[in-house]
């Protein structure tokens, strides 16, 4: 028997349940991994509250959790790119919140040596969906790019992976992340009234492209900082879709692989660094997704089986 954390209504994390359960059997292009570590996201529990049932339904009772780092226990029929014991890092098909999760065979990537489990078990969800938006926004070296909530999930990953391609970002946070988003070579500017003018003052030649992951409702002066609303996309403001904006919800999409493989390359040449505030067991998965709802959590959070 094995360990998974479920839900069998949608409500707020008090309602999961650790529960015993036969470890799932991989289907023909699936493997099954022994789970290390398992990074926590926003969506987790929005899924688990039941907002996001249109865009994501889930059959009850559902598991909990899509970022997974582990090892290899069993493999599908027709995979051949996996063996057992291999160490991978990626995307789960079932709920990772759990002893043991399947994955499709070209949805994971070998975990580089010496990269701590739970770090690479935080990579699929928000640097995937980072790597994403910033092929999608189309920034390129030299461009300024300005990424509100810059020290969250998303825009971490959002600020290290556009300096590594050469891409000027100034970021919108609180004060007390100032420091950090310099450390990752960000620009920071305070968030609230005067925004425009601040960025206007540490950008001068103009902002080429924005992205927004904040929502405080920044839409109309990012559209007034590029000139063009397709400049402009939000991770969150799904309500301003009629300005003309770009309105993201579909996570890495078809780009994880490839995402997955930028990811870890950077991890390993320590080019890309990924915080991690804390872990926690599978009997605390609850918590771990009380700490993900305040928004305030400043690195990733992550359930170690």
């Amino acid at each position: 028997m094995s360990r998974v954390v479920q839900f069998a209504e949608y409500g707020t994390p008090e309602v999961l349940r650790v529960v015993d359960a036969e470890p799932p059997v991989p289907g023909p292009t699936q493997v099954r991994i022994a789970v290390r570590a398992a990074g926590v996201n926003p969506i987790d529990w929005k899924i688990l509250s039941g907002q996001m049932r249109q865009l994501f339904p889930v059959e009850l009772p559902a598991g909990v959790g899509s970022d997974v780092a582990g090892v290899v226990d069993a493999v599908g029929s027709e995979v051949t790119e996996w063996a057992v014991g291999d160490e991978v890092l990626g995307r789960s098909m079932t709920g990772s919140f759990a002893d043991y999760a399947l994955a499709e065979s070209d949805e994971i990537v070998r975990k580089p040596a010496g990269v701590a489990w739970e770090v690479a078990g935080s990579l699929a969800g928000a640097g995937g969906t980072a790597y994403t938006v910033l092929k999608k926004l189309g920034v390129k070296a030299g461009d300024t790019l300005l990424v509100h909530a810059a020290a969250g999930g998303v825009g971490t990953f959002a600020v290290q992976l556009a300096k590594a391609q050469g891409v000027n970002v100034v970021g919108t946070a609180g004060e007390s992340n100032h420091e950090y988003l310099r450390s990752l070579g960000a620009t920071p500017v305070t968030y609230g009234d005067g925004l425009l003018e601040r960025v206007q003052a540490v950008a001068p030649e103009g902002v080429d492209a924005v992205l927004d992951a904040s929502g405080r409702g920044e839409i109309p002066l990012s559209i007034e900082l590029t000139g063009d609303p397709s400049r402009v996309l939000t991770l969150v403001a799904f309500d301003k879709a009629d300005t003309g904006i770009q309105v993201h919800a579909g996570g890495s999409g078809r780009e994880l692989g490839e995402a997955l493989r930028e990811l870890a390359t950077l991890v390993a040449q320590e080019r890309l660094v990924v915080s991690v505030s804390q872990t926690y067991p599978l009997a605390d998965a609850g918590a771990a997704l009380s700490a993900s709802t305040t928004g305030h959590v400043h690195g990733k959070l992550v359930v170690v089986p």
